[in-house]
Parts: structure tokens; sequence; C-alpha cells
């Protein structure tokens, strides 16, 4: 047990949660501000998360399905719980489904060129105590992080296409 398994406890998300982030959950913990760590978590991950109905299993084919049906590129599916097997190890159902259109990443790309180490796009989907979750890059978090400027116009095009994949899929 530790910090993140009592903010879990507390019905928190916390993911990726490091250094600072440890620092900051401490901080907000000790102000009672649980709902401000979680905001702030959230905007230093950079990560867009939602629960699905459904099983890791079913929500990945979900994906899958409305990737085929939007004509996107499906480049692959890591799953983590197989790799872990494969070392002996254990890992909750937890797999990286990664698609994309070269039509919109490219031209994100030629406005900022380090852009292309967050693209193809990312899905992280996996269970934590029984609930299955689906996590995305925020499309404002990257344009920050890569400091992208005059592609707004293809970032919230990009952002609205993900939204509505992410709500088609995890939506019963």
């Amino acid at each position: 047990m530790g910090l993140n398994s009592n903010l879990l406890d507390l019905g928190c998300r916390v993911i990726g949660v490091r250094a600072l982030g440890v620092q900051l959950a401490a901080a907000a913990i000790a102000v009672g501000s649980v709902t401000l760590l979680a905001d702030r978590v959230l905007a230093q991950t950079g990560l867009i998360t939602v629960d699905s109905p459904y099983t890791v299993e079913e929500t990945v084919a979900r994906l899958e399905a409305v990737v085929a049906e939007k004509e996107l590129t499906l480049f692959g599916i890591v799953d983590h719980a197989a790799g872990a097997a494969s070392v002996d190890a254990e890992l909750p159902p937890t797999q990286v489904v990664i698609f994309g259109n070269p039509a919109a990443g490219t031209p994100l790309m030629q406005c900022a060129p380090t852009v292309a180490i967050d693209l193809p796009l990312k899905a992280l989907i996996w269970e934590v105590d029984g609930q299955t979750q689906l996590a995305y890059n925020d499309m404002s978090f990257l344009q920050e992080r890569h400091e992208i400027e005059g592609c707004d116009e293809v970032l919230s095009k990009i952002a609205a296409a993900l939204n509505g994949i992410v709500t088609e899929v995890t939506q019963s």
C-alpha cells in the first residue's frame, strides 16, 4: 500500500503519478482537496480517461470495429498482460490499441515534427478493481507539449474525432 492505493480508496483515478505528482498528491491531501488533485494529475499526465461498461477484450474489439468502420489504419495492438505472462509475471488485462490516419497526422507533424513521438494515436484499455478504463492523449496537452502552432484546425478535428470514437466505443 502506498499513496496511490490510498488515493484509489478515495475514488480518485491516479495515472502515472511520478515525483512531482506524488508531491502534488501529498499537498492536495494535506489541504483536503481530492477533487483538485484528480484534475491536476490529469493535467500533468495529459490523459483523458473514461470508464467502459465492457471488459477490456470487448472494449478493444469495439475500438477495432470503430477504427475499421471509419476507415482508419489499425497499426497494432500491444497486449501488456500477455507480455507479462511471457516472463512469468502478472498484470490485469491491459492493452494499447495503436491507430490513426496519415491524412490527419501528417499535417500535424508538418507543424511540429516532435509530435511524431505521440503518433499514431493510442488508446490504453485496462482494468482497475473490476472496472475497465480507456485513456488517450488530450490533444491540447500534445499541442502544449510540442509547442504546436498554426494547426488549430487539425488539432480540433483530431480531438473531435477521437472523442467521438471513444464515446462510440464506451457507450452501452
